[in-house]
Formats: C-alpha cells, structure tokens, sequence
C-alpha cells in the first residue's frame, strides 16, 4: 500500500491510496472466502462453488465491491495515521476502475481538524461574583425539599388545575381519526402547557371514569398541513386523577428527611450547603465570563460536521427527555406545530458557539502544554465507578480506550478554563 497526500486546504484533505495488484487479489479471495456460501451454482451445495465459476456465472467483478470494503477499512486508517491527519467526518472516496490482476487507486477527500492560533486569553479582565444566600433563599430551598418529598395521591374528585390526570384520547377531524392523535393511559398535568392551546382547561372538572369531547382548533403554522387551522375533536377518557401532597415542614419532617432532630438544624445545614453552592457558582460564573471574552477575541468558522455532530448529541438528548414523559419526538412536533428541521435550526447557533468554545479551550490546552494526568482520569473514572456501582477497572474494560480518549480530552478543557481564570484579572 503506497499513501500519497495530494493537498491539504482549508482544512480539506485530498490524497491517493493505491494498493498493488497483489493486495487487491488477496483481498479478492478473502471476499470469496467470505461470501461464497451466497451464490447458488448448480451441481455444488452453497459454499462450495470454486470462486472461477461464480465470476463466471455472476461476472468477473462480482467480488469487488466486497474486497474494496475490506481494503478501505484497513487502508484507509493506516493513512491517516501515516499521514497524522486528525480527521472530523466521513471521506468521501473515487476510485479508478476496477481490473483483475491491476493495482487499484483510491482518492480520497476527508474534513481534518482546523488548526487554531488562539490569542488574547491571558489577562482577560472580568467582574467579580459575589453570590449572597438571603433567608428568602433558604425558605425556597426548604420548600424545595418538601416539595421533592411529595406524593401523588389519587383522589375521588374532579380534575382541577394542577393535578395529574391518567387518560386515554383520540383525535379526529370531522369523522376522520389522524395520525399522532392517539394515545392510551398518558400522564397529563393539566396547566403544564404540554398540548395544543384549549386541550388542558376543558379537562379541568372531569371526573375519574368520565369521558369527554374536547374540541380545539389547530394553531394555522402547525406543521401538519391537514391539520394547520382545522377543527378538532379529542376523544378522552380520564382513568385516575392524582394531586400532589406534601408533609408538614417540623421536627418530624426534618427526622424523616435528615440524620438531624430538629428543623432549626437542618435548616442550619441548609445554609451552609447552600453558601457552598453560592460560593461555587459565583467562581463557575466567573470562569464562564472569562471562557466568553475569550470566544469574543478569537473568530474563526467551525467544521460543519463538527456542529451537526453536536445538534444530533442535543436532539437525541431532547429525545430521551421526552421519552420519560411518555411522549415521542413525533408527538411533540405535531404538538408544538413544528418541523423536525426548524427544532434542528433553533440550537444551531448555540451548538455552533459550543463547538468553537472547545475548540479554543482544546487550542489553548495545546498551546499551554496542558495535560490530563493519570490521576485526572483516574478521579473521572472513579465518579463514573460509583455512579454504576461498579469497580474501576471494570469500568476501563467496559467503555473502552476512545471513551478513556473522551475523558482526557475534557479534563484538558477543564483545566484550560482553569489557567485562563488564573491568569485573569479580577475587577
């Protein structure tokens, strides 16, 4: 195999791969190996057929397309690491025609990792947070804490504004039931906005085993174009309601909650976690200020695929959030009258600055000589051991040397954000 690099602009790459006559017949009968028992010839049981015969009967290159694949796949790696590109997409490859018995050269186009001069991230002059806890801040966090120690309770009453109802539903226009309007045993609480305009409010008052038609008119953007404006029927059927109910904020509630006895003291603790979190935030919000001068001195475009990258991470995300509501991507679409490409445009921009901001982050950490020690990744390894409850080094087996590779990456990031705060000056 003979590499070649042909040139390399604007972080495109452009170069040859030719393997000789030789690799490619070894590739050939690895393919046949692989793939006879595929081709059925008479008198020979599947897989039995000699390779002369089947390109006979099924074409002289029927095994090309096989032997290329493997040759790329092994070819292709050994390139790039020859040529030390750090490749961010998928090449797209050219081939010469395809001949028994000739060499066969691949050309090959790939998007590489920009090169970033970074410049201004030392002495970045920022404000100094300050983050006071008020006792207004403790009351809300102890309401908080009642709040996360409530239960849903079913009732025997009308459904009002605020409560949990269990219902099944069904949509039609006219006599016609549509696509995405159905669904059985869906958890809704009502005030949450969660369905079209007019949809929650007229469940308000709906007792438990009753049935109702709930009439609405679609939004005239909704992005079902049948749907955009049309007057619509909703089927539904309430199962169970549940209300949310919270205990009494006193000395049992703090012994139920807590290894203290008395409120007075949690609410003491409380106070002291929570100028801890002020005081954490206040240098978190300083680093971010530091973190966004610096994106504001340094203008340069990301890769495009570096950005889808991140849009499809943020929209999957989105999706496994909706899932433990109980509601498809597709729902939620038709719901809030939207395509899944405008869902896709609205975080480009956000996806394109956190894109550039790592990039930076990564260029100053090179440029720095900043390094993610072993004791780095140990103490990211052994936070992820005891989120799984699994022992460390059954954690290094199961996710693998390219998730370790992740991990070293972003204690990098972390501790440019680090040295870039360091070297700021604090107004």
């Amino acid at each position: 195999m003979k590499t070649t690099m042909m040139s390399k602009e604007k972080n495109l790459a452009k170069f040859t791969i030719e393997f000789s006559a030789e690799e490619f017949e070894a590739a050939i009968v690895k393919a046949y190996q692989a793939t006879k028992q595929n081709y059925a010839i008479d008198g020979f049981r599947k897989g039995k057929a000699p390779r002369k015969l089947i390109e006979t009967h099924y074409g002289e290159g029927v095994f090309f397309e096989d032997a290329l694949d493997d040759l790329m796949q092994t070819g292709y790696i050994s390139a790039i690491q020859e040529l030390a590109l750090d490749v961010i997409d998928r090449p797209a490859v050219d081939f010469s025609e395809l001949k028994k018995g000739e060499a066969v050269t691949l050309t090959i186009e790939v998007e590489c990792y920009p090169e970033i001069d970074i410049k201004d991230y030392k002495g970045l002059e920022i404000d100094k947070i300050e983050h006071k806890v008020t006792d207004e801040d403790l009351d809300n966090e102890m309401q908080a804490l009642v709040k996360r120690n409530s239960r849903m309770v079913t009732v025997d009453r009308p459904a009002q504004n605020g409560d949990t109802v269990i219902l099944d539903y069904a949509g039609f226009v006219g006599e016609e039931q549509f696509e995405g309007g159905t669904a059985e045993s869906f958890s809704l609480k009502l005030g949450s906005g969660m369905f079209i305009p007019g949809f929650e409010e007229q469940l308000v008052g709906v007792a438990s085993n009753e049935e109702k038609d709930v009439k609405v008119t679609f939004p005239e953007e909704y992005q079902a174009e049948h749907l955009a404006g049309a007057e619509a029927i909703f089927k539904c059927k309430v199962h169970e309601i549940k209300e949310e109910q919270f205990p009494e904020l006193d000395d049992e509630f703090a012994k139920d909650v807590s290894e203290f006895d008395t409120l007075e003291e949690l609410r003491e603790s409380t106070r002291k976690d929570l100028e801890k979190a002020a005081a954490a935030k206040s240098l978190n919000e300083m680093k971010s200020a530091a973190v966004e001068k610096m994106y504001d001195l340094n203008d340069f475009d990301a890769p495009r695929a570096m950005i889808e990258d991140e849009i499809d991470v943020r929209m999957n995300e989105f999706q496994q959030q909706l899932g433990y509501q109980g509601v498809s991507l597709e729902q939620y679409c038709q719901f809030a009258g939207k395509e899944l490409n405008e869902l896709r445009d609205e975080i480009r921009p956000d996806c394109d600055r956190a894109v550039k901001t790592r990039m930076l982050l990564s260029a100053l950490a090179d440029k720095e000589e900043i390094k993610a020690e072993q004791e780095d990744i140990d103490k990211e390894l052994d936070l992820i051991a005891i989120q799984y409850r699994m022992e460390k080094e059954k954690i290094k087996e199961m996710i693998g040397p390219e998730y370790i590779s992740m991990i070293e990456k972003d204690v990098k990031v972390r501790k440019a954000i680090d040295f870039m705060y360091d070297n700021a000056v604090i107004k």
